[in-house]
């Protein structure tokens, strides 16, 4: 008889976990509280427009097609994505921009051109990218770091060797600032901090990590969009014979004798032989856990930041703007002051403008496009949100006037937004932040949550609040590691 598997949370990660349970001989069931599967990563449909909801940005492609392949699956079959031919379109509010070109070269180049930055420094950056990567990836990525076998083996005991040069003793900032001369290229490379909700003047130059897999690896665009990441791995998991209930809120984890033995759902008791928590570990402690022993040192750490989005139809189509977009706050630092220190949203925000029409044009009507417009704003701690939303959307649509030259406010004939209420509501996130405890010490790797319980036997976890962290390459990582765990 096959052992049985409860899931709670069907977001990327527990989509995951479920697929690998099953092809481990697991009988699988996800509880859901939502009426969908995917978590962040869904969809919005409005008035004949289609946007992706949450992450859009899709890099190390590998950990979908591997879920594929252990299936016994052709991800080719099922899954079809491109690699982009520029990562992303910068812009400021000088005039000047930049095309993030896949090809490092002609990014190099482009840099020289356009900013005078020497072409080499990209070379030199990226190059150095790569080498945290090679040692950190297989340690911090890959494995538990709370198992001592991981400490002892022979990829450990090498990168102990290069600790001086991996930037740990370094902030991002810092270490930008001695690559390149050129503030406009410290700003563009100080993003990255934004990939898992930091901050680049406080968290360690470790994060300098980012930049290869966005452009040694390569950028990706799923042809369906990003939803379909969700749907293909939605199906193949059903068809390994997962069972998915939805708007099946879990009311607690069943622990008897220190051993996690099923969970409460509308009042029925349901039994299994292992649990997989996908749910925020700070909420899921809070509700489902509470009878629990708490950790507290991991719930009381900082949190990420959060989004504020707005998903706009503009009915106009405009040439200059790619998938990605980034237009440029004109002093980073007091942006991020603001965020992580003021807990407020800066006059002159950072905006991100992700339009999937441009690759997919069925996501919008003839002529028009699909705008996801997000800036990174705190997490939620009681704000006024009203009125910061307000204030905020008056700033971002001044800003991108300008710099478009345009007047965007008439060409809105949609709009829906998402802020850190919503997204805590939505999705169950603490405070709504995006990617669970802050990454602004250079402690923070060791301050999230094992993929494992050490004080409940057969509870384990995964998702981007815990081990190793947030986004769609980490959560889908973490029900890796965490299936691994499972004997």
């Amino acid at each position: 008889m096959k052992k049985k598997a409860l899931v709670v949370g069907s977001g990327i990660a527990g989509i995951a976990a479920s697929i690998r349970l099953a092809v481990k001989g697991f009988d699988v069931e996800v509880f859901e509280s939502n009426a969908y599967p995917g978590g962040k990563l869904s969809e919005l449909l409005i008035q004949g427009y289609r946007f992706d909801a949450g992450p859009s940005l899709f890099t190390l492609p590998e950990q979908v097609a591997e879920l594929f392949r252990l299936a016994g699956q052709k991800t080719e079959d099922h899954f079809e994505y491109l690699k982009l031919d520029v990562a992303c379109h910068y812009f400021w509010e000088d005039g000047k921009k930049l095309k993030a070109w896949a090809d490092l070269n002609r990014f190099a180049e482009e840099v020289e051109t356009k900013l005078g930055e020497p072409a080499g420094h990209i070379r030199e950056a990226l190059q150095r990218s790569a080498f945290i990567y090679d040692h950190l990836a297989p340690l911090f990525m890959h494995r538990s770091l709370h198992k001592f076998g991981t400490w002892t083996n022979p990829q450990a005991l090498k990168s102990y060797l290069k600790m001086g040069k991996l930037g740990i003793f370094s902030t991002m900032n810092k270490a930008n600032e001695r690559q390149f001369q050129h503030p406009k290229l410290v700003q563009l490379f100080n993003r990255y901090a934004t990939y898992n909700g930091s901050n680049p003047y406080e968290t360690p130059a470790t994060l300098n990590i980012i930049p290869h897999l966005e452009f040694n690896i390569g950028a990706f665009f799923p042809k369906k969009g990003m939803h379909d990441i969700t749907m293909s791995l939605y199906k193949l998991a059903e068809s390994l014979g997962v069972h998915f209930h939805f708007n099946a809120r879990v009311e607690e984890i069943l622990v008897e004798n220190g051993k996690a033995v099923g969970v409460l759902v509308q009042g029925k008791e349901i039994k299994s032989d292992i649990l997989v928590n996908n749910m925020d570990m700070v909420n899921a402690y809070k509700t489902i856990l509470r009878k629990q022993k708490q950790p507290k040192l991991l719930l009381d750490q900082p949190k990420s930041s959060s989004a504020l989005i707005f998903y706009w139809g503009i009915k106009k189509n405009f040439p200059e703007l790619d998938l990605h977009n980034i237009l440029f706050s004109e002093d980073y630092k007091t942006e991020f002051d603001h965020i992580f220190n003021k807990g407020s949203i800066y006059s002159d925000p950072t905006v991100y403008i992700n339009i999937t029409s441009v690759y997919k044009a069925d996501d919008a009507p003839a002529g028009c496009m699909n705008w996801f417009t997000m800036i990174n704003v705190p997490n939620n701690k009681g704000q006024n949100w009203d009125e910061l939303i307000a204030e905020a959307r008056r700033n971002i649509i001044s800003k991108i006037s300008r710099i478009l030259k345009t007047d965007l406010e008439p060409l809105i004939e949609v709009e829906e937004i998402l802020d850190p209420r919503t997204i805590e509501s939505k999705t169950s996130s603490a405070q709504g932040a995006l990617y669970g405890n802050s990454s602004n010490n250079k402690f923070a790797a060791f301050l999230r949550h094992a993929n494992f319980s050490s004080d409940i036997k057969n509870l384990y976890f995964c998702g981007g609040s815990v081990h190793p962290g947030g986004g769609i390459p980490l959560s889908l990582l973490s029900a890796k590691i965490m299936t691994e765990l499972v004997s």
